[in-house]
């Protein structure tokens, strides 16, 4: 019996700078994959960008598991853009 080919999809999301595509890294790799063997994920950061990269059994699943991961980052990039430093400064410049 031959082995499934895994599908393989790589994603790299620019940000500001390293630390918040590291903050990104970090909230998103505290959630494991639902179906770990099925799903394969590396997360790992390249000066701005972060980058991740898929292996899944099934290309419904590679579907599945770009969607939640783009969902995670556009969470995570959207309370960075609140709550950040960035944030603080433009906070502070209007009090």
């Amino acid at each position: 019996m031959s082995e499934t080919p895994w599908h393989t999809i790589t994603i790299r999301v620019p940000f500001a700078n390293p630390k918040h595509a590291t903050i990104a890294m970090q909230v998103i790799d505290v959630d494991p994959e639902l179906q770990r063997e099925a799903v394969k994920r590396t997360l790992t950061v390249d000066g701005n960008d972060l980058v991740a990269s898929f292996a899944t059994s099934t290309v419904r699943l590679a579907r599945l598991t770009t969607n939640g991961f783009l969902e995670n980052v556009d969470l995570v990039a959207r309370t960075i853009g609140e709550f950040g430093e960035d944030s603080e400064r433009k906070q502070g410049i209007s009090t």
